[in-house]
């Protein structure tokens, strides 16, 4: 063995990692290699694709982060896509943390750029639409590399049409699975390199363990966060087109590769698809898409895996078993989730609202439109409503009943007010009245009338159940009144009902048709549909695709919902009075001692299961909050649903409040104590009458209360039953 070879052999995997990852300073001047090309030539021995990825393994524990990124960046950019492919799935996870959520990777969804300055501008850099991550995807999709990913971490209704062999209906899917070799474990999907990244990407939001309470981090400044808004900005861009992918050799930019499954073509894009395909996956056809189509196949590719992954949860069968109350509850989104959900709509408004006038009307389509204009036409109505209906719908009926509810509804409203997004915003009224909804949204209001009619009496079911003397739980009846009550808005929605409850025999023609979507079998090969100018037809089309055909549509401007308005009037109007109640006893208790403090409710609840109202935190301040948002409240419900100032009169005469001869609502008869007030005999009695009497809307029945337990104003429950009480009787 020569001199050379024997020093090369006595070296140790430290030294030979830096000839692998370009780092040659380590080396002896006489053998300092120009490339890891050059450095694999040398050594053939080298060339194995799992040295690269053991050396970068080594690297991840003994180096700091930004050096790893650093030696990444040298790594993409000079080594070829024969061995970036083996390194790939490694970094991917390595980045966005493991499916199964034991390994956290880089920890997006907690890096903030003010916590962690460095650490956070790397990151973004290196994961940058533009940036290095993305150009090594490049790389590795114009070889034709296919990467698996496992069915078992795809959403719930998704793995288990797969593995009923039944192809979904999303054309994401369309095929990609992979059945296991014989005496093989699992199904898989074959993916390219930009949806494997887009995948992890999307999964790393769900699939990672919530943020601990305790952490106090503010989800829109994350990295996470602030890379999604980033991604959809390149990807669906309100202005011009999308940028060209990046070279993977100097000289220019590479040509767009095609993507590795036919892309759907846009003729399908006017139709909803309204159920599974009940195809089997063995029958995963090719179809011939439109090649300029390609151009946008990114876009396409990243709205329909974040819209799979993030909102997918809940199938209409799924959700239909649901409403059994001995359901077992399934996927529950967190409050991150939601807001992350809530950024994509409001951007997806912002991208079909970006439509040039003369493409924004299906009758002007014609085959000189870009593919991008089509898409933005199409995106809300073919990829996101029916899985968003869904996901709201669980949200509305199993988020807990507290102020973290606010994300929820905030997404809502976001959905249900695409104007707020177009670039044409009108001008606020110089007198501050709420400028009017445009009749030009009359079409979006309709074909999505159960975003709006449905959910409403969702969140009228749940008004009811809540404490509304809380400045939060306020404010959130308050936000969705004065949405609702926007002028012109209620007009348009009664109308999509009319045109809902339209007697079927006005449009014979179409009795024959069922109100479901065609198969995808005869839409993605068919051109582009005639418009269905018969808006009673869309709307049916609409309600029956979201619900089934056999749904039981209660009318939002019908007797059974105007009975919830008045109940939730009457509890406004009580809610109003209790805080009056509590801001004259703040007043009357000596410094320092809130009302509530008086009771033996501490703001700081240890146990976490029923905290005291905010009142109690926030003083006077939030007692005129509570009124302020209630008294609006109140006057946009009048508004929507047009009821009489003798109809509110009634509802404060209706609640029958005791007053001493002040005018003040009297408490139980107490006495105070050592810790606070203690409720006499009497006191009981008043307790126990106004529990057996019944219970305000909205309120839980109190049975049987342990007086002892309210007496000494522990235990969480008795606090809980002694504050519905307090309702009871007017507090």
């Amino acid at each position: 063995m020569t001199t050379f070879r024997r020093r090369v052999a006595e070296w140790r995997l430290p030294y030979l990692r830096q000839v692998v990852i370009g780092v040659p300073q380590w080396f002896p001047k006489a053998i300092i290699f120009d490339s890891p090309q050059e450095a694999t030539m040398a050594f053939p021995h080298l060339q194995q694709p799992s040295f690269l990825l053991a050396s970068l393994k080594a690297d991840s524990i003994n180096k700091p982060f930004a050096q790893r990124c650093q030696d990444l960046v040298k790594v993409i950019e000079d080594f070829p896509a024969k061995e970036l492919h083996t390194i790939f799935p490694w970094l991917v996870e390595s980045i966005f943390g493991s499916l199964d959520g034991i390994l956290i990777g880089w920890n997006l969804r907690c890096l903030q750029g003010r916590m962690n300055p460095v650490e956070y501008n790397i990151a973004m850099e290196f994961l940058d639409p533009g940036g290095p991550m993305m150009k090594l995807v490049y790389k590795l999709q114009a070889e034709d590399y296919k990467f698996d990913f496992p069915v078992s971490y795809l959403p719930g209704p998704v793995k288990a049409s797969i593995q009923e062999r039944v192809l979904p209906d999303s054309p994401l899917y369309h095929n990609k699975v992979q059945f296991p070799p014989t005496g093989g474990l699992g199904l898989n999907l074959a993916l390219n390199p930009f949806e494997y990244y887009i995948f992890f990407f999307a999964l790393s939001l769900i699939t990672q363990k919530p943020l601990p309470v305790s952490l106090h981090v503010r989800t829109s400044d994350c990295a996470y966060f602030i890379l999604v808004d980033r991604y959809l900005s390149w990807f669906l861009p309100t202005e011009g087109s999308v940028p060209p992918p990046l070279s993977s050799s100097p000289g220019g930019t590479s040509p767009s590769p095609a993507p590795r499954t036919p892309a759907m073509p846009f003729a399908s894009y006017g139709l909803h698809h309204t159920s599974l395909l009940k195809r089997h996956i063995s029958h995963q056809t090719s179809v011939n898409a439109d090649p300029a189509s390609h151009e946008i196949w990114r876009s396409e590719t990243l709205l329909q895996v974040f819209v799979e992954m993030w909102l997918h949860h809940y199938s209409l069968e799924m959700y239909q078993k649901m409403q059994s109350p001995h359901a077992k509850e399934s996927f529950t989104p967190t409050e991150e989730h939601v807001l992350v959900v809530r950024l994509l709509l409001k951007h997806l408004h912002a991208f079909a609202n970006s439509l040039k006038p003369e493409q924004a009307s299906p009758s002007t389509h014609s085959h000189a439109t870009s593919p991008l204009e089509e898409f933005k036409r199409a995106a809300v109505p073919r990829f996101v409503q029916q899985k968003l209906y869904l996901f709201l719908q669980h949200c509305f009926g199993h988020w807990p009943l507290d102020a973290s509810f606010r994300a929820v509804l905030e997404m809502w409203l976001s959905y249900l007010q695409p104007w707020r997004y177009a670039p044409e915003k009108q001008a606020q009224s110089s007198d501050s009245q709420p400028r009017c909804v445009s009749e030009k949204w009359a079409p979006f209001v309709q074909e999505n009338l159960l975003m709006y009619t449905k959910l409403f009496v969702g969140f009228l079911n749940r008004a009811l159940r809540t404490d509304l003397v809380s400045p939060k739980n306020a404010l959130m009846v308050f936000r969705v009144a004065k949405v609702f009550a926007q002028p012109n808005l209620a007009e348009m929605i009664q109308k999509g009902e009319q045109l809902f409850l339209e007697p079927e025999l006005v449009i014979p023609h179409r009795q024959h048709r069922l109100f479901t979507a065609p198969t995808v079998t005869g839409s993605f090969l068919s051109p582009w549909p005639p418009a269905v100018t018969d808006a009673s037809f869309k709307v049916k089309s609409h309600v029956y695709g979201l619900e089934g055909q056999d749904c039981k549509y209660t009318p939002m401007f019908g007797p059974e919902v105007r009975t919830l308005v008045l109940r939730l009037a009457q509890l406004i109007t009580q809610a109003k009075q209790t805080a009056k109640s509590i801001s004259d006893q703040c007043v009357e208790s000596p410094a320092g001692h809130s009302f509530l403090s008086w009771l033996g409710f501490s703001p700081t609840d240890p146990n976490g299961l029923y905290p005291a109202n905010d009142l109690d935190e926030m003083g006077q301040d939030s007692i005129r909050k509570t009124d302020e948002y209630l008294e609006k409240a109140l006057e946009y419900l009048r508004q929507i649903f047009r009821l009489s100032e003798a109809q509110l009169a009634q509802l404060t005469f209706a609640l029958g409040t005791t007053q001493d001869e002040n005018g003040k609502k009297q408490l139980p008869d107490c006495i105070v104590g050592d810790d606070g007030l203690i409720l006499t005999p009497l006191g009981r009695y008043q307790v126990k009458d106004s529990c057996h009497q019944g219970t305000s809307p909205g309120h839980t029945t109190c049975s049987q209360p342990s007086f002892a337990s309210v007496n000494r104003f522990s235990g969480l429950l008795a606090k809980k039953c002694f504050l519905n009480c307090l309702h009871n009787l007017g507090f």
